[in-house]
């Protein structure tokens, strides 16, 4: 089995990131956690990509449907139908529209539970209920009530993976292999080394 500090896992900062200037804000953070960068490039992505990347798991339109449709009654609201796909393709339209906006910047972070720890770091999907200390959190006011009246997706800067097996298809879909580049960094040491040793001279 491969060892933990190897999970690789997918982050984009979205069209709205890059305009805000934000892309060296969420490297730092990144960074400060202690997750290795093995991939970055900026790119305008097509429409026909996005969607590939928000299908890429079948399971998506069925549960973030089901998902959307639950917040909706949680909040005492009607939703606008009890067909968890219909609510997706229209969510899906919004999403390409605002992910084809403008350039993105993808990459790829390795590190201990790369995953878990990236999600953290960026905070629930909807910046109004997201904690202070993580990016959505503190840089961005959006909330779902907005974009839903201004008939948008929620602007929150950042995609990343939801799961290690998510995180490998995002990757492929975003980067060739020979793009992916192993290399070590003096702080794994550090962080990974089990005896923590060869610090004296």
């Amino acid at each position: 089995m491969e060892h933990l500090s190897k999970e690789r896992t997918l982050v984009i900062v979205k069209p709205d990131g890059v305009q805000r200037s934000l892309v060296g804000e969420i490297i730092k953070r990144y960074e400060r956690m202690g997750l290795k960068l093995v991939a970055m490039k900026m790119a305008a992505p097509s429409a026909e990509q996005i969607e590939k990347h928000y299908t890429l798991d079948p399971e998506w339109m069925r549960i973030t449907g089901e998902k959307t449709i639950e917040s909706y009654k949680k909040k005492g609201q009607q939703p606008p139908s009890e067909d968890p796909l219909e609510i997706t393709a229209v969510i899906l339209e919004t999403l390409k529209k605002y992910m084809t906006s403008g350039p993105v910047v993808a990459m790829v972070w390795q590190g201990a539970h790369a995953v878990k720890i990236s999600r953290k770091i960026v905070g629930g999907t909807e910046p109004l209920t997201s904690d202070v200390g993580t990016i959505r959190g503190d840089f961005v006011l959006d909330s779902y009530q907005m974009a839903d009246t201004d008939g948008r997706a929620v602007r929150n800067l950042i995609h990343a993976s939801g799961s290690p097996e998510e995180a490998e298809n995002e990757i492929k879909h975003w980067f060739d292999e020979n793009e992916l580049i192993n290399y070590r960094l003096v702080q794994e040491q550090i962080m990974y080394d089990v005896n923590l040793d060869g610090i004296f001279e």
